[in-house]
């Protein structure tokens, strides 16, 4: 029995607040991978979706590049890409030369979820779970039927059927199975508790400083980065970063002192009022 993608409506990655989806028809997982960003030659992986936290990936770090990853797998005639980190919509690009794409994007923070589709390198139609009122792209009321028949939409497409329903998890999953029965989508739950896919670097690789913060990270005996994703985890660059800091300061101090002597003030050295020598000492 097929999982279908309804149980995507609030599930996230091992972030805890996003899961982002690309499905791709007519190309492989490989190829998926190089249009959404990704250097040609071998990635890293496999990996679970429990070990992409090792990564720790940073999607808006200060400073340092943003990062972004995603796992790569195929299924039931899709090839699908799981992205971590920030990536902008490629959604597009993936459908370059004739082939269909899917993109749904979850973001706790940043609701509605919007699920699109798009063919031949443009957007053909798409919405926001529970805004299906306003529908996107060059053909916005492909699925319109679909929607009045899934009883999320009136006819005509502006109203909703149960605007009072406090079910919008269920409201979602009907919106989301229009995509699902329409283009025959489906991915296995067991993508985000037990599968290892292939990784692939798309944001972020190779930071102009890896080779440095490697170098620094090994004299220092810390985890190495990954040499396959070339990309540099937040919580190293944060260290190096404060290590480079205290170097530059120290370096500064030093030459402050070795200019001045050592335990000598820098500047000039100013007097107020008259000098007075020591009264001379009475003997008593």
């Amino acid at each position: 029995m097929s999982d279908g993608v309804q149980w995507m409506v609030g599930a996230t990655t091992s972030s805890g607040w996003m899961l982002d989806v690309h499905f791709a028809r007519g190309i492989d997982s490989v190829e998926l991978a190089l249009r959404m960003g990704a250097p040609r030659g071998a990635g890293a992986g496999p990996m679970t979706d429990a070990e992409m936290v090792s990564l720790d990936l940073d999607a808006y770090p200060d400073p340092g590049p943003s990062s972004a990853v995603v796992r790569v797998g195929e299924h039931a005639g899709w090839a699908f890409a799981i992205t971590y980190g920030a990536c902008p919509s490629r959604l597009e690009e993936v459908s370059r030369d004739g082939v269909e794409a899917v993109s749904y994007h979850y973001n706790s923070e940043h609701p509605p979820t919007l699920v699109m589709y798009a063919r031949d390198g443009r957007t053909v139609c798409g919405f926001g779970l529970c805004e299906e009122r306003h529908r996107y792209g060059q053909d916005p009321d492909l699925l319109l039927p679909g929607l009045v028949a899934a009883g999320v939409l009136r006819s005509g497409g502006e109203t909703y059927c149960d605007p009072e329903t406090g079910d919008y998890a269920d409201r979602k999953r009907r919106s989301l199975a229009v995509f699902e029965e329409r283009f025959g989508l489906s991915l296995p739950r067991t993508v985000l508790s037990e599968d290892s896919l292939p990784v692939h670097a798309i944001t972020g690789s190779s930071p102009p400083d890896f080779e440095e913060i490697r170098r620094w990270a090994e004299a220092n005996g810390m985890p190495l980065p990954d040499d396959c994703l070339r990309l540099v985890p937040a919580g190293l660059r944060r260290d190096f970063e404060r290590a480079r800091g205290r170097d530059q300061r120290a370096h500064r101090l030093g030459r402050g002192i070795g200019q001045t002597g050592q335990g000598t003030a820098a500047g000039p050295f100013h007097t107020s009022g008259t000098r007075q020598d020591p009264a001379p000492s009475t003997g008593v």
